[in-house]
């Protein structure tokens, strides 16, 4: 793996852990799909961005409003992880560039940084509203804003959707261990490397830039630390 300079990352799933019910609702009145129960909200947030892709047609306004207003409605009751904070500031200190780059509207993604205090740690922010597109639309565009190249660039995944986005785009695939059933499925997928908590994401870059620089690195990772470094 390259010396890392910077970060995307997808709020779901990677900044706070969204219920899935509001995406389910989206699918439901924009494109009649049943509501099945679902226990991640990460899986059902790429469900609804595959069948948003697979239409081939964009939203209209009346489209866009509804589905910016439940997914205003889901962030309204999310949380950040408690590790978020502490780690953007390491990473910040450290010189990484840290973009969001997400599918959800640009409203959404406003109201959980504003709300959880982390608008301070990104220089930019790409929505599918100001990048013109989702899935690989916000991340190209985040990575031509901040002139990064794809090889020294991470993105933070916890879904097979997100893993093959970021292969076929050249970056460095990061599986958030958020479920550790489905995180042995994901690993077989082979990711770039896995994290268990944002704590460890500034001490995976650091081992990364060791191995790269030839020096001896005193870090210990766990089986969770970066498997393919």
């Amino acid at each position: 793996m390259q010396v890392i300079e910077g970060i995307l990352f997808e709020p779901v799933g990677c900044l706070a852990e969204f219920p899935p019910d509001p995406f389910l609702e989206i699918a439901f009145r924009l494109f009649g799909r049943e509501r099945k129960p679902s226990h991640s909200g990460s899986r059902a947030y790429w469900h609804l961005l595959n069948l948003m892709e697979s239409s081939g047609r964009s939203l209209d306004e009346s489209e866009k409003r509804l589905a910016e207003e439940v997914e205003l409605q889901g962030v309204a009751s999310v949380d950040a992880y408690d590790d978020v904070a502490p780690a953007l500031a390491e990473l910040k200190e450290m010189g990484i560039k840290l973009l969001v780059a997400s599918s959800l509207s640009g409203a959404a993604v406003a109201q959980l940084l504003d709300r959880h205090s982390l608008r301070q740690f990104f220089p930019a922010v790409w929505s599918r509203d100001n990048s013109g597109g989702i899935k690989a639309a916000p991340l190209q565009t985040a990575l031509a804003a901040a002139f990064l190249k794809p090889e020294q660039t991470m993105f933070l995944t916890d879904t097979l959707e997100g893993l093959k986005l970021a292969h076929t785009l050249g970056l460095q695939s990061i599986l958030m261990m958020n479920d550790p059933d489905e995180a042995r499925r994901l690993s077989m997928h082979n990711p770039s490397g896995g994290i268990v908590s944002l704590h460890e994401l500034p001490d995976f870059i650091r081992l990364v830039a060791a191995e790269n620089s030839g020096a001896p690195n005193q870090n210990t990772f766990s089986s969770s630390g970066p498997a393919n470094a």
